[in-house]
C-alpha cells in the first residue's frame, strides 16, 4: 500500500530549468511544497528572484541560479553549481524551452541551432552531468516537460516537434541507462496550458476555444493539473514507473 510519505519531498533537492515562468515555476512551486528543496534555473535573473521569494514566502527553500542553457560552458557551470545552495540534486525537471515559429521553408540554421540547443541539447547534457551523483545514491528522479508534438505535428513548429520528439525518446534512452541504478527518467506532455510560450496562441479567443472543445474534459489546463503528475514522478511513490511519457492533456491525445 502507498502512504501518504511515499509522496513526501523532504530532504530532496530538485534543479528545475525554465523556473522563472508558466510550467516551470509551477512545477518547482509544487515540488517545493511537498518539501523539496529547489533551485531555480532560468536565464533572467530578476524574474528567477520573484519566484524564489514567493517559494519562500508559501513556506518553501529555493535558491536562483541564473544561466544561459544555449551555452555549453554556461551550461557545464550551472551543473557544477547545482549541488551548492543544499546539496547535491537528486531530482531534475527538464522544463527550460522555445518555440520559434516559422513556416518550415523559412527556418533558419540560426533559429534551428537556437531551439534545439535549448529543448534538447540542454536536457541531455545536464542530466549526463547530475546523473553519476545520482547513480552513486542509487536514487533520482528526471522529469523531461515534452509536448504534444513529441506525437503530432503542429503548424509553424517543425523545429519545435523535432526537439520535443528527440526528447521523448531521450527519456526512454535515459531511463534504460540509468534504471538499473535508481534513477528513474520520465517525462511529462502537457496539453494547451496559458504561459508565455504558448501565448501566440491563447491569445487568439477561437483557437483556445477550439482546443478546449477538442479535449475530453471540455477546457484547456490550468498550471495546477500539473502538480500532481510532477510530484508523482518526483517521489518514490513512481520507483516502477521509467521510461514513459504522461500526458496531461485533458484526453486531448486520446481522440
Amino acid at each position: 500500500m502507498t502512504s501518504n510519505a511515499s509522496f513526501d519531498l523532504s530532504g530532496s533537492v530538485a534543479v528545475v530549468t525554465g523556473a522563472s515562468s508558466g510550467i516551470g515555476r509551477a512545477i518547482a512551486e509544487a515540488l517545493a511544497a511537498a518539501g523539496a528543496a529547489i533551485v531555480l534555473v532560468a536565464r533572467r535573473a530578476a524574474l528567477l528572484e520573484a519566484a524564489r521569494d514567493a517559494i519562500g514566502a508559501a513556506g518553501g527553500r529555493s535558491a536562483a541560479l541564473a544561466c544561459d542553457l544555449a551555452d555549453r560552458r554556461a551550461l557545464a557551470d550551472c551543473a557544477a553549481a547545482a549541488g551548492e545552495p543544499f546539496g547535491a540534486p537528486d531530482i531534475l525537471v527538464n522544463a527550460a524551452g522555445i518555440n520559434l515559429r516559422k513556416p518550415m521553408l523559412e527556418v533558419s540554421e540560426d533559429d534551428w541551432d537556437a531551439v534545439l540547443r535549448i529543448n534538447l541539447d540542454a536536457p541531455f547534457f545536464l542530466s549526463q552531468r547530475l546523473a553519476p551523483a545520482m547513480i552513486a545514491r542509487r536514487h533520482g528522479r528526471i522529469i523531461n516537460i515534452a509536448s504534444l508534438q513529441s506525437v503530432r505535428a503542429f503548424p509553424q513548429s517543425a523545429a519545435y516537434g523535432a526537439s520535443k520528439g528527440g526528447l521523448m525518446q531521450l527519456t526512454r534512452a535515459q531511463a534504460e541507462a540509468w534504471s538499473r541504478h535508481g534513477v528513474n527518467a520520465n517525462a511529462i506532455a502537457p496539453g494547451f496550458f496559458r504561459t508565455p510560450l504558448t501565448e501566440p496562441v491563447a491569445s487568439d479567443p477561437v483557437r483556445w476555444k477550439t482546443m478546449a472543445e477538442r479535449t475530453f474534459v471540455g477546457r484547456n489546463g490550468e498550471l495546477d493539473d500539473l502538480a500532481g503528475t510532477a510530484v508523482f514522478l518526483a517521489s518514490r511513490a513512481s520507483a516502477y514507473v521509467t521510461g514513459q511519457t504522461i500526458f496531461v492533456d485533458g484526453g486531448y491525445t486520446a481522440g
